[in-house]
């Protein structure tokens, strides 16, 4: 009879510490549970301090998707750190619609963080991303889908007119230019948050940092067919922007971060070894230049400064050669090493 009521002791406990939450459950055992089954739609929303659109979100793309008629979906909201009643609302909408679950960060990790943890526990057969402010239209689902269907394994949304003050729409446009140019597709919104993606694709994407901006880019470089249609934008109708100007100064830090550790991640030397070699070449030549003007007696080497200045070429081109040397010789698998690199509060 003790040992019984030990166990029962504990049993109390536990029932105890859940109190605060009336709707929580055994969350972690049955989001497990779900992952095991594959699913028609995931629907991942990033969201941080968004308590106010929560509910008429979910309403929204639960309207949408009985329309056309989907019942196995799920949606998963990723909480990135929010400080408002955010995840308590979440729990509700979970307690009310089990296809809704969250993954609910410690912090605030950023956009990225959020949607790579999102494309690891998507099920579903085809992936869509939106963000949680309202002003991506859930009613654009089945037009993305259907392109989806023409063949394309990711469909990127454009804001063709957008309710955005000038401060965030002309940056924008310069920040679409320059990417379309660099990375070879052309994109009129790569950082619009409405995007479908065929499973594949989200299984095969690895992004971090802020490399959110570029997945169009990153799926291109990937082998992948992208296209994008035009989709309803509103205005924000709660809150205000989370995003200020520096996320553009990132934004093109960015872009050369993704240009690199894709079209030279695997060869470096072809990076490196191109500046290194023009430098040196540039450097050989003026020197070269400069030694035939001396042996011709015409120049004196003495008092010339573009002398040293042909030199410093030579060894920073050698030096550059050398760095491409070294990083090919270096395996740059952090992110397949540290999948898991962020801290998860908890899972429902």
């Amino acid at each position: 009879m003790q040992d019984k009521e030990k166990k029962h002791i504990k049993i109390n406990k536990i029932d105890r510490n859940s109190e605060g939450h009336p709707y929580k459950k055994d969350y972690n055992q049955n989001y497990k549970k779900s992952q095991n089954n594959q699913c028609e739609i995931s629907i991942i929303i990033p969201l941080f301090n968004e308590e106010e659109s929560l509910k008429e979100l979910h309403q929204q793309i639960k309207n949408q998707l009985e329309i056309i008629n989907i019942t196995n979906y799920e949606i998963i909201f990723i909480n990135d750190g929010s400080t408002d009643n955010s995840l308590e609302i979440i729990r509700q909408i979970h307690y009310e619609n089990p296809n809704v679950h969250c993954i609910s960060f410690r912090r605030n990790y950023g956009k990225s963080a959020a949607l790579a943890v999102g494309f690891k526990h998507a099920r579903g057969k085809y992936v869509i991303t939106m963000d949680a402010d309202l002003q991506d239209d859930p009613a654009e689902i089945p037009n993305l889908i259907n392109k989806l269907n023409e063949g394309y394994d990711v469909v990127s949304g454009w804001k063709k007119q957008r309710y955005d003050p000038i401060s965030k729409t002309l940056p924008s446009k310069l920040f679409n230019a320059v990417t379309s140019i660099t990375s070879g597709i052309k994109l009129h919104d790569f950082n619009c948050g409405l995007k479908a993606y065929k499973s594949d694709v989200v299984k095969t994407l690895h992004i971090y940092g802020e490399m959110h901006r570029y997945i169009p880019a990153l799926a291109h470089w990937e082998g992948f067919k992208i296209t994008e249609i035009p989709v309803q934008h509103h205005r924000r109708k709660y809150g205000k922007s989370k995003f200020g100007m520096r996320r553009f100064i990132n934004g093109f830090l960015d872009l050369l971060t993704v240009l690199f550790t894709t079209k030279y991640m695997k060869r470096p030397l072809h990076f490196f070894g191109t500046v290194g070699t023009i430098s040196f070449l540039a450097g050989l030549i003026i020197d070269l230049i400069l030694s035939i003007q001396w042996i011709a007696g015409a120049k004196n080497l003495s008092n010339r400064p573009l002398l040293w200045f042909g030199i410093a070429l030579i060894v920073v081109g050698v030096q550059f050669i050398s760095l491409g040397l070294i990083a090919e010789l270096i395996t740059k698998q952090y992110i397949e090493t540290k999948k898991d690199q962020y801290s998860i509060a908890e899972k429902f």
